[in-house]
């Protein structure tokens, strides 16, 4: 096998993520901003800021929507490309291990998780789009 050079792109993650993805439909669905503030006063009180307690509710919100254990999504950011877009990550950024996400949900919490998930299935109410 001859030897083929490596070619340089400019790649832009945006540009590799459909534009009917459904992760850009429930960016489009849900005002996730509402719930920064209150995710931000848990990263306040903390001294270790990490990748961002927002980055990280929003991979905890992709390992909800796909099913996936702390392990699967560990692979399932650093291998996918719409994860990676979703969860505000570069296409060459170093993604989680599966520590993190164990870590984020106890700091977290899941009284607090359950109020932030129930605000989104209500945005998703509101616009007649469950029951």
């Amino acid at each position: 096998m001859p030897f083929e050079p490596k070619q340089m792109e400019m790649i832009c993650l945006e540009d590799l993520v459909s534009s009917d993805h459904t992760y850009r439909k429930f960016q489009t669905l849900w005002d996730l901003e509402k719930i920064r503030p209150e995710l931000e006063k848990l990263e306040a009180d903390s001294d270790h800021k990490g990748y961002g307690i927002f980055r990280m509710f929003l991979c905890l919100l992709i390992q909800f929507l796909e099913d996936l254990s702390d392990r699967e999504l560990e692979r399932f950011l650093r291998e996918n490309n719409a994860s990676k877009w979703f969860c505000n990550f570069g296409l060459i950024d170093k993604t989680p291990d599966h520590t993190v996400f164990t870590r984020v949900q106890e700091r977290i919490g899941t009284s607090k998780l359950s109020k932030i998930f129930h605000l989104l299935r209500d945005q998703l109410k509101a616009q007649g789009l469950c029951e």
